[in-house]
């Protein structure tokens, strides 16, 4: 980009932003055949003549593939179409290897759901148009530079995963709340196992559609399509860069091509393609080898059962239930893993709150510093809220709770057995508290001075020097009342 319009100018214009993303199901096998869907295997292993395209084969639908769109779409808020028709989508591309993907058009599985999400004025629905069921189509695999040099390869391990496609309304107007739809769906996509929307291996890919139009305008700018972005992140980034780009054509009197885009990251922009093939242009007609799938309402009942506490009303509950903040409960909500953990504790703990509070400080803090997830942490939830009760008892200080969190992920142990092993105990004795504070008194005159000239907030350090004489053991809220009154 030359230059970047002005702000006066990005103010006359409305981005309109729509999301498509391709979620993998978490099925053993594929959509139409019985090949595993097992990630990393060697290229071209997980394959067969009905995955590869040979002729006179028959696709056979999948049955849990059915019940997992089902239950994603139910978990969206969308409408269960009880008859619902696979389609051809015609297409040549060199991972294609039938020359079409089995699809859904005019008649998909699920439409008219909705996402709620935080935007600036507050909560916001985003409409879903759209969940229909296909197949992945295989995976290009390009060495060495563009031209004579590169290389390209097939791996047709991916064609035939059974595939959601999540198709949003125009409905998001600034990249943050492109990226906030994002991290809310698959939240919940998580919570209902069925996928694990990585997306370093392919299991969530997005695209996005971007225009701008003149702010108050009803009509749609024309767009463009970025695809292949890796993260939430780069997304967010590539329609920040998006909207610049196309206000800047606009100002200058240009015309905004409609075509696909992809976008570099290194760079931070994005560059054209092709230009945008039309609906009309995959010529779709009806799959002729495959009957209408019909969801009826007996199916609907049996899968709706399975239907888990979603994020949202789980936050909800959970503020309710163990008196923490909205705050707390977003963070504890993030995976349903976590979620699980922190409910566990907070149920046999006396005091959930210091369980939360622990959870996001001290454990996910040195999760984090080690690169780990909560399922490998060496500290149990039934170790967070062994300690929350030690701690709210009064039997060790925070100190001390830190130093045998320390020793825990050192020694790669839960903290019952490190606790039982090191037993600290909390000075609680006020004679022995006592003797501490006259030494510590003794030893800082001038600070006494200070604290009786009106400096109280020095309390805090004779608080430091009598917890460093007793090495971390004495019991602080007995010293702050010894001290109080020994100082006044």
């Amino acid at each position: 980009m030359a230059t970047t319009p002005d702000t006066a100018a990005l103010a006359r214009y409305e981005p309109v932003i729509g999301l498509e993303v391709h979620v993998q199901l978490l099925t053993e096998t594929k959509i139409f055949c019985s090949c595993s869907t097992r990630f990393g295997n060697p290229p071209n292993t997980n394959v067969c003549p009905v995955c590869l395209g040979h002729p006179g084969v028959m696709p056979v639908l999948n049955r849990t593939a059915v019940e997992f769109a089902v239950l994603a779409s139910m978990a969206l808020n969308c409408e269960i179409r009880e008859t619902s028709i696979f389609a051809r989508k015609n297409y040549f591309y060199p991972d294609l290897p039938k020359g079409y993907q089995i699809s859904q058009y005019d008649k998909p599985l699920a439409e008219h759901g909705y996402i709620e999400i935080n935007a600036i004025e507050g909560n916001k629905k985003i409409g879903i148009t759209r969940v229909h069921l296909e197949e992945d189509a295989g995976k290009s695999l390009h060495e060495g530079f563009p031209g004579a040099n590169e290389k390209t390869a097939i791996d047709l391990n991916r064609s035939g995963v059974p595939l959601i496609e999540i198709v949003s309304e125009p409905d998001m107007a600034t990249p943050e709340e492109a990226y906030e739809y994002l991290t809310r769906l698959k939240e919940i996509i998580l919570y209902t196992g069925v996928s694990d929307c990585n997306m370093e291996e392919g299991s969530l890919r997005c695209d996005a559609n971007i225009s701008v139009r003149p702010r108050g305008r009803k009509e749609f700018g024309t767009k463009a399509e970025v695809k292949n972005v890796n993260s939430f992140r780069f997304i967010r980034d590539a329609l920040a860069y998006e909207i610049q780009r196309q206000v800047e054509i606009i100002e200058g009197g240009g015309v905004i091509s409609q075509e696909t885009r992809l976008y570099n990251a290194a760079q931070g922009k994005t560059y054209s393609m092709r230009s945008k093939e039309q609906a009309h242009d995959y010529r779709y007609f009806p799959e002729p080898d495959l009957h209408p799938l019909v969801v009826d309402a007996a199916c609907k009942n049996q899968i709706a059962s399975r239907l888990p506490e979603l994020p949202e009303a789980r936050r909800a509950r959970m503020v309710s239930q163990y008196a923490i903040t909205s705050y707390d409960a977003g963070v504890l909500t993030s995976s349903k893993s976590l979620a699980d953990r922190f409910e566990a504790a907070a149920r046999t703990s006396k005091n959930p709150k210091r369980v939360a509070n622990l959870v996001q400080g001290e454990l996910m803090g040195r999760l984090k510093a080690q690169g780990l997830e909560i399922e490998h942490s060496p500290i149990s939830m039934a170790g967070v809220a062994l300690s929350a009760d030690l701690v709210e008892s009064g039997a060790i200080s925070g100190k001390m709770l830190k130093d045998l969190y320390d020793l825990s992920f050192e020694r790669q142990q839960d903290f019952p057995v490190v606790y039982e092993k090191e037993k600290p105990r909390q000075i609680t004795d006020s004679s022995a508290l006592e003797q501490l504070i006259d030494g510590v008194i003794a030893a800082n005159p001038k600070q006494v001075e200070q604290y009786r000239s009106g400096k109280v907030s020095i309390i805090g350090f004779f608080v430091g020097q009598v917890m460093k004489a007793s090495k971390g053991q004495a019991n602080p809220q007995i010293v702050n009342e010894i001290l109080a009154r020994k100082l006044s």
